[in-house]
């Protein structure tokens, strides 16, 4: 017996389970991508109804995924792409799903399976109700975490002809993307200041001590009171997908059994398919093998071509030993420079390392946690001596607070670690770069 079938006969899905399961998934998603629980039915038996359906779903889903705007009156055939697109850049590689018709006419079933992969490998539902959190306060976020990229590339790949491109046009770019940059730090400049002057006025307005001050959200309620009917309909449709997603976390191993016999039924077709391939060739295999007029030369051409190919595999052979003499040859000759420059490439490595180490303040102290997420924006006062007085309300907020001052100085030493490494990098760039024109007679370099 096989481990999927023993697991549904251990847990049978009930008949009330299944829609109770498919529709608590379809309540938490986004009101405006949420699809009706027939639709997965009719993509279970690879229904042409469904199709449609299923690309708007995966659309609007992935493109609030990727923070892209768009609209009803999108074409298919943009869905379509932006879809496959999507689906390939997050890594899943089916090539069923690539293949299929850009009208959106079929492949339900195909997109169905998309979609549960998307589920389990992106938390899918974690991440949308993330993103379409309604937020009455001011948040900002912040990360400390190193991003896992190697220090050095040197060596990995070469560009060739065809893929060069003038140094203008990225200086262009670069200057380009400077300008943005500026820009959008400007701005957020502006919001900071602005962000400052309404926690400062509405200080001691709030009724919750911990906070002190109004967001910029209640600021606006306070003077369009007209409002709060919109805010409250958002998080009245908040806390339904919230009441929805954890009826799902409960029924989602009924929808998993119900997938496996999804993927069971696919199977079985797909070995139907097959077999009646082979039936069919095998009744036209008579036909092929039927006495023709030029067989006996075509046999013959086979043959010589046989004898030619075995003549240059020994050739072959030959020349792969006489290369494998001369490598072994070159290998003992070059036994002491090889050794030099391990110990060249030892000092190289244990430079690096001391350039690292310096970045750190102490090698004993213990080790913080790393600050990943939405942080909410609460003006505190330097010395805050009314607070005293109220130290018990205070130290349960103080265990997961974080002070600005201390995301600074933790992100001035990431940044000067990345500093020196991007000195070593021009260094090393330099020196390659002097190297390469070294090899060039006529030719002046100057280094920039």
């Amino acid at each position: 017996m096989r481990p999927r079938e023993q697991r549904r006969e251990q847990h049978p899905p009930r008949g009330t389970a299944l829609p109770a399961a498919v529709g608590a998934l379809c309540r938490a998603l986004p009101p405006r991508g949420r699809p009706a629980p027939d639709t997965l039915r009719r993509a279970r038996f690879d229904r042409p109804q469904a199709s449609l359906d299923f690309w708007k779903l995966l659309y609007v889903l992935l493109k609030q995924i990727h923070g892209g705007r768009w609209t009803e009156s999108d074409a298919i055939g943009s869905q379509v792409r932006f879809v496959k697109w999507a689906l390939w850049y997050h890594g899943y590689g089916r090539p069923q799903l690539q293949q299929l018709p850009a009208d959106g006419s079929v492949g339900s079933r195909e997109l169905l399976l998309a979609f549960s992969w998307l589920l389990q490998n992106l938390h899918l539902l974690e991440q949308l109700l993330a993103r379409n959190r309604v937020q009455t306060g001011d948040e900002t976020s912040v990360c400390t975490c190193e991003d896992d990229v190697p220090s050095s590339l040197e060596g990995t790949s070469e560009a060739g002809a065809e893929d060069r491109v003038d140094v203008r046009y990225l200086q262009w770019l670069n200057g380009r993307l400077r300008l943005q940059w500026c820009t959008l730090h400007a701005q957020h400049q502006e919001q900071c200041k602005l962000l400052h002057k309404i926690h400062l006025f509405t200080s001691g307005s709030h009724m919750d001590q911990n906070l002190g001050h109004f967001s910029v959200t209640e600021t606006d309620l306070t003077r369009h009171p007209e409002n709060y009917k919109q805010l409250l309909q958002l998080l009245e449709s908040e806390t339904m997908q919230l009441e929805a997603f954890l009826e799902w976390k409960q029924l989602e191993p009924v929808y998993w059994q119900w997938m496996e016999t999804v993927l069971d039924s696919m199977a079985e077709e797909g070995n139907m398919c097959e077999s009646q391939d082979a039936h069919g060739e095998k009744r036209r295999l008579p036909e092929v093998s039927s006495c023709c007029p030029w067989a006996a030369r075509l046999a013959g051409q086979m043959d010589r071509l046989s004898r030619d190919l075995l003549a240059l595999q020994e050739q072959l052979q030959q020349m792969v030993a006489q290369r494998k003499a001369a490598w072994w040859e070159k290998v003992a000759a070059g036994e002491e420079l090889q050794k030099e420059r391990f110990s060249a490439t030892a000092r190289k490595i244990q430079e690096s390392v001391e350039l690292k180490l310096r970045g750190l303040p102490c090698l004993r102290a213990p080790k913080k946690s790393k600050m990943h997420g939405s942080c909410r924006l609460v003006l505190r006062n330097e010395h805050p001596a009314s607070q005293r007085d109220i130290a018990g309300c205070v130290s349960k907020e103080a265990v997961s607070a974080v002070s600005a001052a201390e995301v600074i100085r933790q992100l001035q030493v990431r940044e000067a670690s990345l500093q020196r490494e991007l000195q070593q990098l021009r260094e090393q760039c330099r020196l390659r770069l002097h190297g390469i024109a070294e090899g060039w007679e006529g030719v002046i370099f100057i280094s920039p």
